[in-house]
């Protein structure tokens, strides 16, 4: 293993991180366009600036605070990722994937993630929550896929399985506490497209003849390479406005796809502390 393989660089960033956390977190959470403040609820945190982890890259977006904020939640360790970094910033799949390969080595085995989402599905409304069963990867059936590249066995199986990437535990854990907690929480497929550009009319009304549910930027990337690390996955996404080929004005933005996020992200966060104190309540090691 050479001093430029992506996994010592994953080493790398992993030991430079054990030398500032007081315990190793064992649940990893990855927030969204302006779903940033989740982290505030992590009790005695340690908050790592993105710059300040080798081969973290910096976010350039408006909402991803880009900080590595460790502490507990409900009782159990955890790492929240304040923002994540995108494609459409000029960013690497293998350098958009990195932290979630990071937080495996420090030994997460359960990965939360969240987005904002643009609702494809005639039912869903801004502000909602959607559960993700299954996704499209858009730009990965046209080549841009994290696992392209040389060989390292140690980052885990190049030809992956991808028919169950996400934990139907969990999903069920998070639809039922949406259920309860009234906030309204649907189950669906997420369609990844490259960005940053909205959708067209025509683009939505292909996005919903092939099966998605809510379109989004990120997400599917950090799903593969999970599966790939062999972590349990539960994603989340906020509808953050109605994508409505039809609609007279469609009317979005990135400013109002954050004031949306904002006001959904108190149901969201009562739905994520809601499974990881599941995760505490169980007695389990978090492995399944």
């Amino acid at each position: 293993m050479t001093t430029s393989s992506l996994a010592y660089q994953v080493r790398e960033a992993a030991s430079a991180l054990r030398g500032r956390l007081p315990a190793m977190p064992r649940v990893g959470i990855i927030l969204g366009s302006g779903l940033g403040p989740l982290a505030d609820e992590v009790e005695n945190p340690t908050v790592v600036p993105f710059a300040e982890i080798p081969h973290f890259a910096v976010s350039t977006v408006s909402g991803h605070a880009g900080q590595f904020v460790a502490g507990t939640l409900e009782g159990v360790p955890v790492a929240v990722l304040r923002g994540r970094v995108h494609f459409y910033e000029g960013y690497s799949l293998g350098q958009i994937t990195f932290p979630v390969r990071t937080l495996r080595r420090l030994g997460i085995d359960v990965l939360i993630l969240t987005n904002a989402a643009g609702g494809l599905n005639a039912a869903y409304h801004a502000g909602d929550l959607m559960v993700l069963r299954d996704h499209i990867n858009l730009p990965g059936l046209a080549g841009q896929n994290p696992l392209v590249g040389a060989d390292e066995p140690e980052l885990g199986v190049r030809f992956l399985d991808m028919t169950d990437a996400y934990d139907e535990t969990l999903r069920a854990q998070a639809l039922a506490l949406g259920a309860s907690l009234k906030v309204p929480t649907h189950e669906g497929t997420y369609v990844a497209v490259a960005g940053p550009s909205f959708e067209t009319r025509a683009e939505i009304r292909y996005l919903r003849g092939i099966g998605a549910d809510a379109v989004g930027m990120s997400t599917v990337h950090e799903v593969i390479v999970a599966r790939q690390e062999l972590m349990r996955v539960l994603a989340i996404s906020v509808i953050t406005n109605e994508a409505d080929p039809d609609a007279a004005v469609a009317d979005v933005s990135h400013t109002s796809v954050l004031n949306v996020a904002e006001r959904a992200g108190p149901g969201l966060a009562a739905v994520i502390r809601g499974v990881v104190r599941s995760l505490a309540d169980s007695g389990a090691d978090y492995d399944g």
